[in-house]
């Protein structure tokens, strides 16, 4: 390493390096507190007043943080901000923005570009650039890099610029970032030696790998094996419910061979913002090399098809009872991906509610989480969750179980509804049932 190289390095290992992390949400606000608990000044950046204003205040706006992890650090080795410019004074700058799909399942990497560009005015000799938001393999390198080096400075020389995934389980209580091995890959050599000096201060083990687009292929594989072989269950499941068989039971009968198989779990559709999402990244730039990814592709879209799938399920079984969806009252127990948390990104009960909403349903919900459903740019659905009591299962031609979080009392429900969809295979489980209970 150089002599900068060997400064920055020193200033790490001693806890002397400031750290930025701009985008404070599911990943950047846990990685940021984690930092500030090991004694680093960190900034928190991001643009949204209101969770500045409530992080001073010491005040979590996720479920999954304390408001006490918030209030040990806050204006002490933790500074919440809207300004960029205190990046003039940080080491290190880890960047944890969104990267969506656009209208067409194109990828959106506004965020990372803006957010690059953003900083890039305070990116001077010896700062450390750690890009965290999924992308497909190429990103660090193809787009953050020429913009950081756009003022002159030689990525490797001056500047280090490093791509290392996030691996973020909100709602899992036994991994966090401490615990979670950290895939670490720089655009050059020096700059994967320094952040791996980084994160080793932060997370139990380190996994350096030789390139930027290593680690983001990383990333993407972990997705995609999970999305293809969700899609495998999701599809088995289609199958076996014509065969008058219980996937469920299926996958536990399954699971019971100790080499060879890992249990993947079928439901109403994928969520969060991995999953969904990072697979079509890997579909997108293949096509620049003319390739085809058929098999990825396919899994996105038995996944996408599965609240259409879960929608059908409903109209046979109000079929069933001599009813129609329009004009239907139908309860949603369930707005989160999953359970226990409050994460609605990409959450297949919006699609479902609104596909039932265009089918003429009378849609309610219920989320202990989610009090009211965000606006969301594919949808104008505005509905506030209800109680869950007696009077509302009475009232319903039929409950939708979409997310099966702990709080809800399934015996209750199996006791005193009339109809169940259960999608997460909760209340079907039970031993005595009141209720008459449809998988889908």
């Amino acid at each position: 390493m150089n002599k900068i190289a060997n400064e920055l390095e020193a200033k790490i290992k001693s806890h002397n390096a400031n750290i930025a992390v701009a985008g404070l949400g599911y990943v950047g606000l846990p990685l940021a507190l984690r930092f500030a608990e090991e004694n680093f000044r960190t900034f928190g950046i991001d643009i949204d007043e209101s969770k500045i204003s409530r992080l001073q205040s010491g005040n979590s706006y996720i479920k999954t943080i304390a408001s006490e992890c918030i209030k040990k650090v806050v204006h002490s080795t933790f500074i919440p901000t809207s300004d960029f410019s205190v990046i003039k004074d940080c080491h290190a700058i880890l960047i944890c923005v969104p990267t969506p799909l656009g209208k067409y399942r194109e990828p959106d990497l506004s965020f990372v570009t803006n957010t690059t560009k953003q900083i890039s005015p305070y990116i001077d000799s010896g700062k450390l650039v750690i890009l965290e938001s999924t992308s497909f393999p190429g990103t660090t390198d193809e787009i953050v890099k020429p913009i950081l080096e756009e003022s002159g400075h030689k990525e490797g020389e001056d500047i280090f610029i490093v791509f290392s995934p996030e691996r973020e389980d909100p709602g899992n209580k036994s991994f966090s970032i401490g615990n979670i091995p950290k895939v670490i890959g720089g655009c050059s050599k020096v700059s994967g030696q320094l952040a791996t000096a980084l994160y080793g201060e932060i997370v139990k083990e380190v996994v350096p790998v030789s390139s930027a687009k290593v680690a983001e292929a990383t990333k993407i594989l972990e997705n995609t094996y999970r999305s293809v072989n969700i899609a495998l269950v999701n599809e088995l499941k289609t199958v076996f419910t014509k065969m008058g068989i219980d996937i469920w039971e299926v996958i536990r009968a399954a699971s019971t061979k100790p080499f060879g198989f890992q249990p993947f779990y079928p439901g109403p559709g994928l969520g969060g913002h991995c999953i969904p999402i990072d697979p079509f990244y890997l579909t997108w730039k293949a096509r620049e090399y003319g390739l085809s990814t058929r098999f990825i592709e396919l899994a996105g879209e038995v996944n996408i098809s599965m609240p259409e799938y879960v929608v059908s399920r409903v109209a046979e079984a109000l079929n069933d009872e001599k009813k129609t969806i329009k004009d239907s009252k139908i309860f949603v127990l369930g707005m989160a991906y999953k359970k226990d948390i409050d994460d609605m990104r990409e959450s297949p009960s919006v699609e479902i509610i609104h596909l039932l909403l265009e089918k003429g349903a009378s849609v309610v919900y219920n989320d202990p989480f989610i009090p009211r459903i965000p606006k969301i740019r594919k949808y104008k659905i505005e509905l506030e969750s209800v109680e869950l009591n007696e009077k509302i299962l009475a009232d319903s031609d039929c409950v939708l179980i979409l997310t099966d979080h702990s709080q809800y009392d399934y015996q209750w429900l199996a006791d005193n509804a009339h109809l169940i969809i259960d999608t997460r295979n909760t209340v079907h489980k039970l031993a005595k049932t009141k209720a008459h209970i449809i998988t889908a």
